[in-house]
């Protein structure tokens, strides 16, 4: 265990710029998601602030450690932590899903959860993939550079 901390702790230690553009671009999916699953009525967060705890405190450091892995395995790895968050989202009744929603419709009430983790896994490939261009964007630093 001390080995993945240790692994994990070279892994969240990234340049400040690169979190920040991690975090922006985090927070306003975040909220735009948000806003978005509000508005056709599949789902929402119940308070507005669960885009912070989500989004940042979750999901930032998991695409962190997640980087520079190949996409399958990015998204395999993302499915078991969206999966949890989505578990334990809608068993808190910290999210609300709208009732009959497009969902339910295409896939049943039953399959709702994980269909949205099926679907959120992908954040964390295309998260990471899109922060990094971003990223190379704003300051001209290459992966190769990124990833040392």
């Amino acid at each position: 265990m001390e080995g993945f901390f240790e692994w994990a702790l070279t892994k969240l230690r990234v340049d400040k710029r690169l979190l920040i553009t991690y975090v922006l671009v985090y927070f306003l999916w975040g909220l735009a998601m948000n806003w978005f699953g509000a508005q056709v009525e599949i789902a929402k967060f119940t308070f507005w602030w669960q885009v912070i705890t989500c989004y940042i405190l979750y999901m930032v450091p998991i695409s962190l450690l997640l980087r520079g892995l190949p996409f399958h395995t990015q998204y395999a790895y993302g499915l078991i932590a969206m999966g949890l968050l989505e578990f334990g989202g809608y068993a808190l009744q910290t999210s609300y899903a709208y009732p009959n929603n497009i969902l339910d419709q295409l896939f049943n009430i039953r399959n709702f959860s994980l269909a949205m983790s099926l679907f959120f896994a992908l954040y964390f490939p295309l998260g990471n993939w899109g922060v990094g261009k971003i990223y190379d964007l704003l300051f001209g630093v290459t992966e190769a550079q990124r990833k040392n």
